[in-house]
């Protein structure tokens, strides 16, 4: 969380939060909280306020509403089952994918801090993780160990054609999944995907028993293709040729 910035928002809107930090400059001294232990953690949350958990902020030292608690999340979020209303970070998550030392394991600390997190949010709230991924690899590492975690959800990217304005959210719901929020910019890739969809649902007869489309057919191959753009890889633009079987030859 920094020193708090964006928790002033928070504040504002009548919520109470928790900000975490690897930096000791970035909390400062006085602020500094330790790790609570989960028997002698204080309920957070009246009817009145919905308690956050907020992540990750970077700004210059500041005095803040919210408590502060020098921690690092890959080693987990150390509270008690269901404290918190909902999650937001701000170009944190994408460092957990950085072996610092030599005991770091990237996909452990990544299931620590998502499998941790899943069990800190009441059923029904969510968490909104905004990252800056080096490359897909990372993009898919994070997703992947999200869902493993037992979150619901998916990747929104604001301005995905924009190489400036570009960003990438992960937005998670624990318990029953939510709808996804639509990314600002991206007003002609959903009149793509709008017709794409149009197309693929009228190919019903080809989907098994379960209701999944048979492997290998056009409509398994869209849905791959899709789930991968969700995801931030380049995929090849959908045409009539995709999922066409070739003739065999004598």
């Amino acid at each position: 969380c920094g020193s708090g910035l964006s928790g002033d928002h928070i504040s504002e809107e009548g919520h109470y939060w928790i900000g975490m930090d690897i930096s000791p400059a970035m909390l400062g001294e006085q602020a500094l909280l330790p790790p609570l232990p989960s028997e002698t953690a204080p309920k957070v949350g009246a009817a009145c306020l919905s308690p956050a958990l907020f992540c990750a902020d970077v700004a210059v030292e500041r005095e803040v509403e919210g408590d502060l608690l020098l921690a690092d999340v890959g080693h987990g979020i150390p509270f008690r089952p269901g404290m918190f209303d909902g999650c937001i970070s701000i170009s944190a998550v994408q460092w957990l994918c950085n072996a610092d030392k030599k005991s770091h394991s990237p996909p452990k600390r990544l299931y620590r801090f998502f499998s941790t997190l899943y069990t800190a949010l009441a059923r029904g709230s969510r968490a909104v993780l905004q990252l800056y991924p080096e490359n897909s690899e990372q993009l898919e590492l994070i997703t992947t160990q999200a869902m493993r975690a037992g979150f619901t959800g998916g990747m929104v990217v604001d301005y995905p054609n924009s190489a400036k304005a570009k960003k990438f959210f992960l937005c998670l719901f624990v318990g029953a999944s939510g709808t996804l929020p639509k990314g600002l910019g991206t007003e002609c890739a959903e009149e793509e995907e709008t017709r794409q969809a149009k197309f693929t649902n009228e190919r019903t007869r080809f989907r098994n028993t379960k209701g999944k489309s048979v492997k290998k057919s056009r409509d398994w191959i869209l849905e791959k293709k899709e789930r991968r753009r969700r995801q931030g890889k380049e995929v090849r633009a959908d045409t009539k040729y995709t999922g066409r079987k070739r003739r065999p030859r004598f």
